[in-house]
């Protein structure tokens, strides 16, 4: 399926995405999660990973202007945090931290949450295109840029784990840093196109931490 438009959130929503390192990127963490890429309602809008605006504005404490990017797909404008719509993936993934430490800063003592990839991908009609559909020409040099990005990540946080969240980003931190000291553990993905994640995503991430030796 070919790409119609790219969002870079790092560019139009730098402001928040700034914010967002500044305030919880500068230390070493114990644990990273990493995420597969933006998505239409989250970090496309806010500029922060998995970027729920209720989460992002009232648990993260980050709002800022976001501006808008040169090209729109019509049918997924940029409102930043006006936006309307819920980012379910965002809203189960940080509610579950929010639940576990109610002050953020508790939980950026040790943990940090990183995408793969900070590009959207839209199809024609809109429709979310995620960088494991890309043709094999694309994935290649996109995976390439991601994976070095990555590896210098992992260097300034030093981190004991990387979580990937879900599949896709479990198998692409392995291969990307597989030199990299660090122990590899996955969790299912809250998006809410998966049954499973549907069936109470919280308590059978917390399950899988736990058994990975991540959470006690």
């Amino acid at each position: 399926m070919p790409v119609w438009h790219t969002y870079n959130p790092l560019r139009y929503a730098w402001g928040p995405h700034e914010q967002y390192l500044t305030r919880y990127g500068s230390t070493k963490k114990r644990v990273v999660f990493l995420g597969m890429n933006p998505g239409p309602f989250g970090m496309v809008q806010t500029g922060s990973p998995f970027g729920e605006i209720k989460a992002v504005r009232d648990w993260l404490g980050i709002e800022s202007e976001v501006i808008k990017p040169l090209k729109e797909h019509p049918r997924r404008p940029i409102q930043g945090f006006d936006c309307p719509r819920s980012e379910v993936s965002g809203q189960r993934l940080w509610g579950l931290f929010a639940e576990r430490y109610p002050v953020a800063e508790d939980f950026f003592r040790e943990h940090m949450v990183l995408n793969y990839c900070p590009l959207a991908f839209l199809e024609r009609s809109g429709r979310n295109l995620t960088p494991d559909k890309l043709s094999a020409r694309s994935k290649a040099r996109l995976f390439e840029i991601c994976d070095e990005h990555l590896t210098k990540a992992i260097g300034a946080l030093e981190p004991a784990w990387v979580i990937g969240i879900g599949g896709f980003a479990a198998g692409r931190a392995e291969k990307a840093l597989k030199k990299v000291g660090v122990k590899f553990g996955q969790i299912l993905h809250p998006s809410p196109a998966s049954p499973i994640a549907n069936r109470d995503w919280a308590q059978a991430a917390t399950r899988q931490l736990k058994a990975l030796g991540v959470w006690e």
